[in-house]
């Protein structure tokens, strides 16, 4: 259990915010996780703070620029192995990562493998999926306050039709992802 760490992302596909990748090694029984994607922004809180008391976790980000720079694609794999090296002794443990794209090919030293549908299948990769969303939605809310008009404490980030709507009257901002906003902006 020790030896495994666990790694997903999220936020590939909103318009606003960075994408986000957390890499966790369970230490300790934790209660039963799903995929984020499968629970309540409540839940996700909840779990969120037992699984950050007692496991090993890390989290990576790409920046709005580097995903314009490179694009989505890399921008997660970028925040992944930051996610990654930052827990202690990564070298010396499997590295599970949710997806079918293994950011660490390069990395021949390390033990790793990418598992489709692993935020499902996968404890580690389950609790990363959580504390990755957890930390991205509160991000986003955080920046709401600085941008109330975009409602990203709602949508963290994503097209919803208010998200959208505020676009189109207001513009974008430094947050959001140009290349993703180009319809609307």
């Amino acid at each position: 259990m020790t030896h495994i760490i666990g790694v997903d992302e999220v936020g590939r596909g909103p318009l606003a915010g960075p994408v986000v990748a957390a890499a966790v090694v369970i230490t300790t029984q934790i209660p039963t996780v799903k995929d984020s994607k499968a629970l309540s922004k409540k839940h996700i809180q909840h779990i969120a703070r037992i699984l950050k008391d007692s496991c090993i976790y890390s989290i990576g980000e790409a920046s709005v620029e580097e995903i314009e720079e490179h694009n989505i694609l890399s921008a997660t794999m970028l925040a992944m192995r930051r996610a990654v090296f930052g827990i202690p002794n990564y070298f010396e443990k499997k590295i599970l990562i949710d997806g079918n794209q293994n950011p660490f090919k390069h990395y021949q030293e390390l033990d790793t493998e990418a598992i489709i549908k692993g935020d499902s299948k996968i404890e580690s990769i389950s609790a990363a999926s959580i504390i990755a969303k957890d930390y991205r939605d509160c991000l986003m809310s955080s920046l709401c306050t600085e941008h109330p008009e975009y409602y990203w404490n709602k949508n963290s980030g994503y097209s919803t039709k208010e998200h959208i709507e505020a676009i189109l009257k207001n513009g974008i901002t430094k947050y959001h992802r140009p290349s993703f906003c180009k319809k609307w902006s």
